[in-house]
């Protein structure tokens, strides 16, 4: 990463739990038997020395280490302050396993299902809020702002984030393009340059075709974006800047709605500090795209109220009638 990529917001951008949960997948086993013991007992490293969680996981204390470094941290006593950090916060909202941590079950009333749904989403956006490094965010508007042209890349349920952003850029005369098709993303990244912006989004991080042309278009010069949950994934670790949300994946769907309101939140975020460095522009062009498509929308009833008022005061005027 370049001097864009801020590593206290990759370090710090997603609690203990997301981290682990990331990152098990590509551990190796006996990191893996410390992630899944951890994942069903949270709070341990509170109430555990280092050499006591390697006695209860069956590993050594160097792999506990190993462990917390692979986790963004410097070792187990910085692991076992972010731990505590998280208790706190989820001591206030009752505690994560009764908040969050709960999976949908086939009983649950629609009250308890939405309950579960408002907490998660509404966690999820809180946290990315947080630890959002808003000067990141305003470097890469600028550079956004003042580019010839911006990619963005997406694959899947990713696409329609991509396509989001490339329609509210484009309608404010930003030169922006989708893509999610990988050979048509690699032909457009291919001919990028120093004055482009590449946007990679993807929620793990490790959706190949996304880092193929997010890869393509920073080896032909321009600056690349990374959006995505997963702070150590190859996606995030490539790019220029790293853009980490924070996501609780606790449902039925493989891939959460709750990613997607991050995302959003992200997307809208670098969408008006866009807009904010060429506001005039963004002004006359949303005026007249307004006026472009004014013709193929209804009028409000206030509207269509205030037309017949017009028209009936002027017929009273001239002594016409209508029947």
């Amino acid at each position: 990463m370049s001097q864009f990529t801020s590593p206290v917001a990759v370090l710090n951008a997603a609690g203990v739990v997301n981290r682990i949960q990331a990152k098990l997948p590509d551990m190796p086993a006996a990191m893996a038997k410390i992630g899944a013991f951890l994942l069903e007992h949270p709070h341990a490293p509170l109430e555990l020395s280092i050499l006591e969680l390697a006695g209860q996981t069956k590993t050594s204390p160097a792999t506990v280490t190993r462990f917390c470094r692979l986790l963004g941290y410097a070792g187990y006593v910085p692991f076992r302050v972010s731990v505590a950090s998280d208790a706190g916060r989820s001591d206030a909202r009752e505690s994560w396993k009764v908040d969050i941590g709960r999976a949908f079950g086939p009983d649950d009333s629609a009250r308890d299902v939405l309950s579960t749904l408002v907490n998660a989403h509404t966690r999820s956006l809180e946290e990315t809020a947080a630890v959002m490094d808003l000067a990141l965010m305003d470097k890469i508007a600028r550079r956004i702002a003042m580019s010839t042209h911006v990619d963005i890349y997406g694959i899947g349920g990713s696409a329609v984030m991509a396509k989001e952003l490339q329609s509210r850029l484009y309608r404010i005369g930003i030169n922006a393009h989708h893509w999610s098709e990988v050979h048509a993303g690699l032909t457009s990244a291919a001919i990028q340059d120093a004055n482009s912006v590449a946007i990679g989004i993807s929620n793990t991080g490790r959706t190949e075709e996304t880092i193929q042309m997010l890869r393509e278009a920073g080896e032909a010069g321009a600056l690349t974006v990374a959006l995505s949950n997963n702070p150590g994934s190859p996606l995030a670790e490539s790019a220029d800047a790293a853009i980490i949300t924070s996501v609780h994946e606790q449902f039925l769907q493989p891939d959460d709605l709750s990613a997607k309101h991050v995302q959003l939140l992200v997307l809208d975020m670098i969408y008006l500090l866009v807009a904010q460095v060429n506001f005039s522009q963004t002004t006359s062009k949303l005026a007249a795209s307004a006026i472009a498509v004014s013709p193929h929308r209804r009028p409000t009833r206030a509207a269509r109220l205030e037309l017949a008022n017009h028209r009936g005061g002027r017929n009273a005027g001239t002594g016409q009638s209508h029947v």
